[in-house]
């Protein structure tokens, strides 16, 4: 999954960045809300981590925000503050689940599977499209259930090729899901059709249809008749 963290603590929001890429997420973080705004106007996320007091606003509007804008990811607020009211709020304007500070990591893990299951797969611990069978918390995929063994990127782009079937995305859309702030760094996105000849060649080598296509000019589309 790819996550923005909004945490003004900057020791809690690198231990949670730390620990969530451990566990295969692409995190970004940033410290307070303007930034959350800007970077929720800009990229794409799967789910948003946010504190509700922050130094120049409040968590709960940037959820507002968020559903005004008709945005489609999962939302996890966590907070020092644990009265009924506060958490009832923060459920009822939109959030997905409530945690009160201090927190385990591992539960808030285990709480981005599972919006992560329900957006991209309805609530299914397996994807399974024709030949291909993913195991999302596991990391594994099987063609004609036989597992192929993929690199952590070939997997997220195979993953995000799936829950974005027929559609075209561009060479800068799967850059920029699969490295973030890090793309600022690359010279050209050469190594991105590096992977895809990867991780296509393993796909057929264990005899998929071939259904990542080259659209010439834009870019690539996972194509499923």
């Amino acid at each position: 999954m790819k996550i923005l963290i909004v945490e003004d603590e900057k020791p809690l929001s690198d231990s949670m960045v730390e620990y969530l890429a451990e566990e295969g997420h692409l995190c970004e973080a940033v410290y307070n809300y303007f930034d959350a705004v800007e970077k929720i106007g800009l990229y794409q996320y799967d789910c948003i981590v946010v504190d509700i007091n922050l130094p120049d606003g409040n968590g709960l509007d940037l959820i507002r925000l968020i559903k005004k804008q008709s945005i489609t990811l999962g939302i996890i607020i966590i907070s020092a503050l644990n009265s009924l009211e506060n958490r009832i709020e923060g459920l009822e304007i939109g959030a997905d689940h409530y945690l009160t500070k201090p927190f385990h990591l591992a539960e808030l893990n285990a709480h981005l599977k599972s919006i992560n299951r329900r957006i991209s797969y309805g609530g299914s611990n397996q994807i399974i499209m024709n030949e291909i069978r993913l195991i999302p918390d596991e990391h594994k995929a099987f063609v004609h259930d036989v597992e192929i063994i993929l690199t952590k990127k070939e997997y997220e782009l195979l993953l995000f090729f799936i829950s974005n079937k027929n559609k075209v995305i561009t060479k800068a859309g799967l850059a920029e899901y699969l490295w973030g702030d890090y793309m600022d760094l690359a010279d050209s996105y050469d190594f991105i059709y590096t992977h895809i000849k990867n991780l296509r060649r393993k796909l057929l080598k264990q005899g998929c249809e071939d259904y990542i296509k080259t659209i010439y000019g834009l870019g690539y589309k996972f194509e499923l008749s």
